[in-house]
């Protein structure tokens, strides 16, 4: 499964990441991956991945750090700022658009696919 999150910088993405982690019952420290654009986790018998491209600079970037093996079948990945590498990353199942509002914070969630869709009716 792969989950878009867009919003700008502060929206909440990597928040978001955060909760549904601990959500799963990770205890582990969230961290963003903004300087590492990847953290892996494996909770509650699943590998997530959670990228975030925002510093990539360019599609070699994306090649020679390996990520294409990552997108196996076998993982469910949270992927901010995906307009980076949009021409290299599978679509998206779900997509989550957030927007920083005068008070909190305003989701939008749509699914692009089967997969997607199921996703959202167990929610």
């Amino acid at each position: 499964m792969v989950i878009y999150l867009h919003g700008e910088l502060g929206a909440g993405k990597t928040t978001l990441v955060r909760g549904v982690l601990n959500a799963l019952g990770y205890a582990g420290r969230v961290k963003s991956p903004t300087y590492t654009l990847v953290e892996p986790y494996h909770i509650a018998g699943l590998d997530l991945r959670h990228f975030d491209l925002y510093r990539m600079h360019d599609e070699n970037e994306w090649e020679s750090a390996g990520f294409r093996e990552e997108f196996d079948g076998q993982n469910i990945f949270f992927i901010e700022w995906p307009e980076k590498a949009i021409n290299l990353i599978p679509q998206a199942d779900v997509e989550i658009d957030l927007e920083i509002l005068p008070r909190g914070r305003n989701a939008e969630i749509h699914a692009n696919t089967d997969m997607g869709k199921q996703c959202l009716e167990h929610l």
